[in-house]
């Protein structure tokens, strides 16, 4: 009989989708401020609130069309989700900070590197989730698929706040991506749909006076572009792609999550080329057939691996889970 669990192989998918939209968001935004003065922190704020918008309509229909749809599914605290929404708002707001400081190549590095270290430390320690040889090879070869891809094209200066600003953003992402598979393993990862409405909800709260300080409305020439480029960085890489990721982080092994998710990077770099027109390089070409290979090799495994049964006891209860943690 086959240990294939549909429900891992259904996750794993919707991580992809969630990674390949998250690396959309970066052309919008290149497009956004060739188009307009709209500041990274004002962009993150109107993503979060428009994000918000797009999942309150959302609930609001399905509660009309299925009234029933979601009673079954435990239902956190709301203290429990502002924590995953703090997280979720540290994670992007020090990754800012780290671009600024640093550069968009280091920055980009450190974070998404430091991600998965972090994430297979603390599913270890807490969750018992062991990555096994394969998945620790599979792990050091995405991180340097991250860093030809990113940094192929030799440019970079490393500055130390910067770099301490990313390994906070990596904190973060680490923090939310231990949280969801957490409080999954537990059956108390609650709707997807709600979850993310939270997190951009705290974000756009916390988020709100740094845009203001930045400049909030942008100026632009093309207010049609940018209120659309607004409509589907809000849409697409955020409501629809935060959903995924939260549904299918609570039902992947934590690890293997940090490393799909890089996914976002060889995204980027794709559309960069096709859609852009930047040049297509050896590292670019290295870097996302070593990133892809390390996935893949990581989906197999996750995807042959029995469905989840009672938790194994972990060694201490989660900081993250929501007492003293807060991307």
């Amino acid at each position: 009989m086959s240990n294939h669990s549909p429900a891992a192989g259904r996750s794993l998918l919707y991580l992809v989708v969630a990674g390949a939209a998250w690396g959309t968001a970066g052309a919008a935004a290149s497009l956004l401020f060739l188009a307009s003065d709209l500041g990274p922190l004002s962009l993150s704020f109107w993503r979060c609130a428009g994000g918000l918008v797009v999942l309150l309509g959302v609930l609001a229909v399905r509660r009309r069309t299925r009234p029933g749809s979601g009673s079954g599914r435990v239902r956190p605290s709301a203290g429990s989700l502002i924590v995953t929404g703090l997280l979720f708002t540290l994670f992007q707001a020090a990754y800012f900070a780290a671009v600024r400081e640093t550069g968009l190549a280091v920055g980009t590095v450190v974070t998404l590197g430091a991600g998965p270290v972090l994430i297979a430390l603390g599913a270890r320690y807490w969750m018992g989730e062991r990555l096994g040889g394969g998945g620790a090879a599979a792990v050091t070869g995405a991180l340097a698929g991250l860093a030809v891809l990113v940094l192929g094209g030799g440019g970079g200066e490393v500055r130390p706040a910067g770099v301490g600003w990313a390994l906070v953003s990596a904190a973060g992402y680490a923090g939310m991506t231990l949280r969801a598979r957490w409080l999954g393993r537990r059956g108390a990862g609650g709707d997807p749909l709600v979850t993310t409405a939270w997190s951009v909800a705290v974000g756009t709260v916390c988020l709100l006076p740094l845009a203001a300080a930045e400049g909030l409305l942008p100026h632009t020439a093309e207010p049609g572009r940018v209120l659309w480029l607004l409509v589907y960085v809000a849409t697409v890489p955020t409501a629809l792609a935060y959903a995924l990721y939260f549904t299918g982080a609570a039902a992947v092994r934590a690890a293997t999550v940090s490393v799909i998710m890089l996914i976002e990077p060889v995204s980027a770099a794709v559309i960069a080329v096709l859609l852009l027109g930047e040049r297509l390089t050896g590292a670019v070409v290295l870097g996302t057939v070593l990133l892809l290979a390390a996935v893949g090799a990581l989906i197999v495994a996750e995807a042959r691996r029995p469905a989840d049964g009672p938790a194994v006891r972990p060694v201490r209860v989660p900081e993250v889970s929501g007492q003293s943690a807060a991307r």
